[in-house]
């Protein structure tokens, strides 16, 4: 015998819903195969939950598009910051400062490079620098280049910048998401109830037409490999007696 297979993704689930309620649109109430309680949820609940999906794709849609640019804001922040605190690290080799000028930028006692890889430290790091030639200046000392550090913070703001609206974005997904995943929940809770009606409606009917009026409610039916066969090895054995 078929199995059902209820939907598994939110397009069948659309599909699903719609098509018992195109069933309630053509059907009279005394005809329709579920009941008009079910019908009347199904009305309120399709808007509901098709909104929900246009604003989940559209947020992700805008975080993944947005992705692309801020990447490219924190591999130029990465960049600056990187070359900035090479011009210092070469300034102090060559005798032009004193290694404790390290101390202005937060590098106490640690002659190694700080690390920019992930954004909580790109974040830390671009501030304690940019405040650190800012203090260091204002004591006396000459300004490094190439780059400046007006240079570096301008590179470094519009990261922040975009670091900030793409959280904003996540956030929007995030919350979209959990919507969505709250209402497919509900989603299948209402299909399973319409499709249990629908084959208690159709039970008194042969198999075969119970699956073919049920189908036409939206209920999907799948055959397993071996109830397959024997319909293929029928029409074979039609086939060699042509």
């Amino acid at each position: 015998m078929p199995y059902r297979r209820l939907p598994n993704t939110d397009q069948a689930r659309l599909r699903a819903i719609n098509t018992a309620i195109l069933m309630g649109q053509k059907k009279t109430v005394e005809e329709l195969a579920f009941s008009d309680v079910t019908l009347n949820r199904l009305r309120v609940f399709f808007p509901l939950f098709e909104t929900n999906l246009i604003h989940h794709k559209l947020a992700r849609s805008q975080q993944d598009k947005n992705s692309r640019s801020y990447l490219e804001f924190a591999r130029k922040a990465r960049i600056y910051l990187s070359h900035f605190i090479q011009i210092l690290n070469f300034s102090i080799q060559r005798g032009d400062m004193k290694a404790d000028v390290r101390n202005y930028y937060g590098m106490v006692g640690d002659k190694k490079s700080p690390s920019l890889i992930v954004e909580s430290e790109l974040l830390e790091w671009g501030k304690k620098i940019i405040e650190g030639e800012h203090q260091r200046v204002l004591h006396g000392g000459n300004p490094l280049y190439n780059p400046s550090i007006a240079v570096v913070k301008v590179k470094f703001d519009q990261f922040v910048d975009a670091y900030y609206f793409q959280k904003t974005l996540q956030s929007n997904t995030a919350r979209w998401t959990q919507k969505v995943a709250g209402l497919r929940a509900e989603a299948d809770e209402i299909i399973l109830d319409i499709w249990n009606e629908v084959e208690e409606h159709f039970s008194d009917c042969p198999e075969d037409i119970k699956r073919e009026k049920a189908t036409e409610y939206g209920v999907v039916y799948v055959f397993r490999p071996m109830e397959k066969q024997p319909a293929r090895s029928g029409i074979l054995n039609r086939l060699n007696l042509l």
